[in-house]
Order: structure tokens, then sequence, then C-alpha cells
């Protein structure tokens, strides 16, 4: 029996490990039946009883002959694995799909076929599958499911042969493996407009000019749908093919996710910690901001910046876009806890200005984290953080606040700088929050221009 395509497996390999291998596959019902026919041997040649002997060698006979029947049984299987889909939420279900194929000239016996997962995922999924004709297939399925973000492997495929008295049972395993990869849970966003941020598509967005000027004389190739009072014939006579006059470029906004992920900011673990709020927030905004058309970039408190693939470390547009956003779910998927303590790494990233909007997710500030923090809103066009409270993640939230409480004096310090800075209790839906950022933003704005007017 061969795995399709993964060559001889190892253990068929020497008469000598052959020997082993199909021992070693006895079930208990077949060593019972080897010591029962060794004892009744034993028996028959002390007591001299003949037909107890006959007997006994029949026990102990019958097992292994159908170890090596079996063993010697050579059925050529292919295997297929498929997920749909290999990239799920978190809480979602993926569906495995399993293909066998006999590609031998014989049918199969009765074949077992277990497929290897994480503990997290679930109980091993086991079939049992009757007989394959000669070129015949079947297929099988099973579901997984974590609640857990990560990245899981999936196989390899194991496929256990039996002989029709269960007396014996030899497995090969196929080499190919998959993975599925497990995302943050997305939440949809009310689309609001954050006061202060650059302006994005539409009737108020930027444009940047392209190359040369007001004008832009310099030409591009005619393409199918420009406007024909757009050729510049000067251009076109000189090189002898249609061109046209570039225009003003529409400049994307930008977006800069700020993702605090130090050790000593957040306490608990598992699915409803605080940390995976944080995690499954900043996947929210993310794939929100992306879906009105910001290029967005995603930072940690290290200062890694995903996606890099541009000069500026922003997301592109198009099929870019979609890539980008892949990116960034899969780092998402596998993000931990580092081993900073600072978020000045973070603070020197976004040093370079001209940021669009920064949308923060934080854990417990000190007083000089929190004075970091305050300096990034002077880099952005708009500014917002989801702070959150340790007190309501660690115990019961009530309404009365601690005495010296440092989570509040922390928010009014990046009020202070800027800053539209929300508390994060216990539990709290992230779009409740978002649209009163939206909010607060807009009613901060309103003041200002009274106090300008």
């Amino acid at each position: 029996m061969s795995a399709g395509g993964t060559g001889q497996p190892e253990a068929d390999r020497g008469e000598a490990g052959g020997v082993r291998t199909a021992l070693a596959g006895l079930t208990t019902r077949g060593r019972s039946f080897l010591a029962a026919g060794i004892a009744a041997a034993i028996c028959a040649y002390v007591l001299g009883q003949s037909d107890l002997l006959r007997v006994g060698l029949l026990l102990a006979a019958l097992p292994l002959i159908c170890a090596t029947v079996l063993y010697r049984t050579r059925y050529r299987v292919a295997a297929g694995r498929r997920l749909a889909p290999g990239r799920v939420p978190a809480g979602s279900e993926a569906r495995v799909h399993l293909r066998v194929d006999n590609v031998s000239r014989m049918p199969t016996g009765l074949l077992m076929l277990q497929d290897r997962v994480p503990y997290v995922l679930g109980p091993r999924p086991r079939f049992v599958l009757d007989r394959v004709e000669p070129g015949g297939r079947r297929e099988v399925s099973y579901r997984v499911r974590s609640d857990l973000r990560g990245r899981y492997p999936l196989g390899p495929l194991q496929l256990r042969l039996a002989d029709p008295f269960g007396m014996c049972e030899l497995t090969r395993s196929f080499s190919t493996h998959d993975t599925l990869t497990v995302v943050p849970r997305v939440d949809p966003l009310t689309p609001v407009r954050f006061s202060g941020e650059a302006k994005g598509y539409g009737d108020g967005r930027q444009r940047s000019l392209a190359l040369a000027g007001e004008d832009d004389v310099i030409p591009r190739g005619y393409r199918y749908g420009d406007d024909l009072r757009r050729v510049h014939w000067r251009s076109t006579a000189r090189y002898g093919e249609l061109m046209v006059r570039r225009e003003e470029q529409p400049r994307r906004s930008r977006c800069t996710v700020l993702l605090d992920t130090r050790g000593g900011a957040f306490e608990g673990a598992g699915p409803d910690s605080a940390f995976e709020w944080a995690v499954s927030g900043t996947a929210s905004v993310l794939v929100h901001m992306l879906e009105r058309g910001f290029a967005v970039r995603l930072l940690t408190d290290v200062g890694s910046s995903v996606p890099g693939e541009g000069a500026d470390g922003f997301a592109g547009a198009g099929q870019e876009t979609a890539d980008a956003a892949g990116l960034m779910m899969d780092t998402l998927a596998v993000i931990d806890h580092s081993d900073g303590t600072g978020l000045s790494r973070a603070y020197d990233v976004l040093r370079g200005g001209n940021e669009g909007l920064l949308v923060a997710f934080l854990g417990d500030l000190d007083e000089e984290q929190a004075a970091t923090v305050a300096r990034m809103s002077r880099r952005s066009g708009g500014a917002v953080a989801f702070v959150l409270d340790p007190g309501t993640w660690v115990r019961e939230p009530t309404d009365v606040p601690p005495p010296g409480d440092r989570h509040g004096e922390r928010l009014r310090l990046l009020r202070e700088a800027g800053w539209t800075a929300l508390s994060v209790p216990r539990g709290a839906p992230l779009d409740g929050l978002w649209r009163q950022a939206d909010r607060e933003r807009s009613g901060l704005a309103a003041v200002s221009e009274e106090a300008l007017g």
C-alpha cells in the first residue's frame, strides 16, 4: 500500500522491519489468539495431547497468517484534502473534505481513515470505508472549529487497513499537511466621519499633482475610456501614438491602527480576555477602514508595521488591498504578547507625520507610557484611543471609581493632548464605542470652531 505520491513507507523497507511492522500491528484479539495458541501447544507437549497441539497451532497460526497476508497486500491509494475555507474567524466552522482514490487494479479491503488535528479543533475524525473498487473514489468530510485564533496544522492523513477477522491492523501515513488559519473575529462597524481625519474618497477628497505641477503636461498613452479632450496633440505627433495629459491623482486617506501587545499591559487569558478583545477590535477597524477606501497600516508597540510593500508601509489599492488585508489578518491570527515594556518604538515609527487617522487599542498605561501616547497625537490628523480598563477586566465592574483612579487620570491626560480617549469596560461592544468616539470627536470639533469664531 502506498500513500499517493509519497513513496514507499519507511516501515515497509527490509524483511526484518517488515516482520516487526506486521507483528506490531496485531490487535488485542490477535495477541490473545497467539498467546492462547502458544499456551495450548506447550500444554499439549507436556501432557502428550496431539489434538490439543493441533488446536494450539491453529490458534497461533491464524493471527500470523492474517498479519502476513495483510502486510503483503499492496494497495495503491491516493488521498487529498481540501479546506473550505482556509481562513475562518474565531468561533466559526470550517469543513475539511477528504478524498481517497484507489488507483490499483484490485479492490481494497476494509479501510479506516483518521486525520490528525490539534485538540483545540475537536476530536480526531475517524471514518470507515467498506470497500473501494478498482479506480473508485470515496469522499468524506468533517468540521473543525476553534474559539482561539492561530494557525493549526491538519494532517497527516492516516490510513488503517484491517483483516476480516480483526486480528491485525496496519497504519500508513500520507505526507501532505494543510494549515487552517483562525483569524480574530471581525465586528461590523457603523460608518462614521471623525473630525480631523484626512478626507477620503468623495466630494471632499484630497488630490496631489502628478509629477509636473498644476497643468501636468507629462503625457501617457491613451487608454480605452479616456476623455478625448485630454489628448495632448504635440506629444501625439512626437511619439506617433495617441497620448493624453495626466490629471490630478487622488491620494488615498491613511489610517494607522496601533495595537498594544505588551505582556504587562493585559491580564487574563482565553477568548474573553482583554487582549483578545483588543486584537478583535484591531481587526474590525482594519477591515472597516479598508472597505471605506483608506490606505491602512497595522502597527504594534514594538514598531513592526504590516504591510510593508509600499515605500510608506501602507496598503495599496485594488488587488494590493485584498492582499494587504489577508496579510494583516494572518498577522493578527498569530500575534502574541511582546516582551517590551514601552511604546517608544511605535512613537518613533510615527515621527514621520502625515499618518492620517490614528486608532489605538491600548492596555494598562503607566505615567511614562501615557505621556508617550499623548505625544503621538501630534503626528496624526485625528487620534482615537480605546483604553481597556484593567479594573473591570479582572473584577466585577462598579459604578464608583476606586480611590486614586489611575485609569481615569490616564484618560484625562490623553484627552488634553488631543486624543478622543474612551475607557473600555469588560464586555463593551466595539460598535457602540466606535459611535461614541464619533460623537465625542464631533463635539470637540464644534467647540473648537466656536472658540475660533
